[in-house]
């Protein structure tokens, strides 16, 4: 359904002993509004019929140009002068038939709404605060390609999946959440990680179950499945609800570092970003390593700043000694 952008939108009523929703909507679009008419090169100025011409063909103003010739009569040789080396204009002489502003609304689907009314919650409800931490990946990118050459494809998400199961059995107060029906805190017994993956019409985060008793083999095998079944709208329900912490991993955009959005009841989120090529300081010199960003979301209420900044420690010796998460 598309709803052309002319009716004014009305604010929601206010729900009782809740917050009301601010009234976010698009102005309408200009009613007096009189296009402007064709560029015409060359009009309204003394010009020789060649720089006429030459102005047309690069897309430059003529009336803008000093000329050098008689009675100031712009010749050729002053297109050259004083010109910005620019492309020549795209649509130059089309004129917009929409009036500025016009827009049109769409529905939102089944699972953008129920992604938009979570995200919004868990934003406006949930005290979120974020701890960030650069890491050296050299090591983790040499044991994958050397895995790799003997038939082992394992991915770098795969590697984070395993390090950060090892890091929340460390520091038992990530792996937690928060009831808000309760006002109690969730201590979650098992480390159950949801891998958020785009899916084109929204979000989903299939669940890899007691992810800490998995060794990367497994790993690897049960998210590709996973993530494939979650691409084509196979995944049973118990397959994607729940979980007790969240990665999000845009690194294969090239992202060099992002946060993310709690899910809750959940009170952390880890966001990985790309690994890039960058100038570090290695027992004094200065040489080009690999490096990545990790960035936890987590919940005030739950978490403390210190609390956030051991499991990040703890993730960083895992994924810059990267042979502990073969055993």
């Amino acid at each position: 359904m598309k709803v052309e952008g002319k009716a004014e939108a009305k604010a929601p009523a206010p729900k009782a002993g809740g917050l009301q929703q601010p009234a976010f909507v698009p102005e309408p679009p200009l009613t007096k509004f009189e296009s402007p008419k064709p560029y015409k090169s060359g009009a309204y100025v003394e010009a020789s019929p060649l720089a006429k011409k030459l102005a047309e063909e690069k897309g430059i103003d003529i009336t803008s140009v000093k000329g050098s010739g008689p009675n100031n009569r712009v010749m050729s040789r002053d297109l050259a002068l004083g010109q910005p080396d620019l492309p020549v204009s795209f649509d130059r002489n089309k004129v917009p038939e929409l009036a500025p502003g016009t827009y049109e609304e769409e529905a939102l689907s089944p699972m953008r709404k129920v992604i938009a009314q979570r995200l919004q919650e868990s934003k406006t409800f949930i005290p979120h605060f974020y701890v960030s931490q650069e890491i050296s990946v050299d090591l983790l990118v040499q044991i994958r390609e050397e895995l790799k050459n003997h038939g082992l494809k394992i991915s770098i998400n795969d590697f984070i999946v395993r390090a950060t199961a090892l890091a929340l059995r460390s520091h038992p107060e990530i792996n937690s959440g928060f009831n808000s029906v309760n006002g109690t805190l969730i201590r979650f017994k098992t480390i159950d990680i949801a891998v958020a993956v785009s899916i084109g019409s929204g979000l989903i985060t299939p669940i890899l179950r007691h992810a800490d008793f998995k060794n990367l083999g497994e790993i690897s095998v049960q998210v590709k499945d996973l993530v494939a079944r979650a691409k084509i709208g196979k995944l049973a329900r118990e397959e994607y609800m729940g979980g007790s912490f969240t990665i999000s991993n845009m690194g294969m955009f090239g992202v060099n570092n992002f946060i993310g959005i709690i899910n809750p009841p959940q009170a952390c989120l880890l966001a990985v970003s790309a690994i890039i090529e960058k100038p570090v300081v290695k027992q004094g010199q200065i040489v080009i390593g690999k490096t990545m960003q990790l960035t936890i979301s987590a919940d005030h209420r739950v978490v403390d700043g210190a609390d956030a900044a051991k499991f990040l420690g703890t993730l960083q010796k895992y994924l810059e000694n990267p042979s502990i998460l073969l055993i």
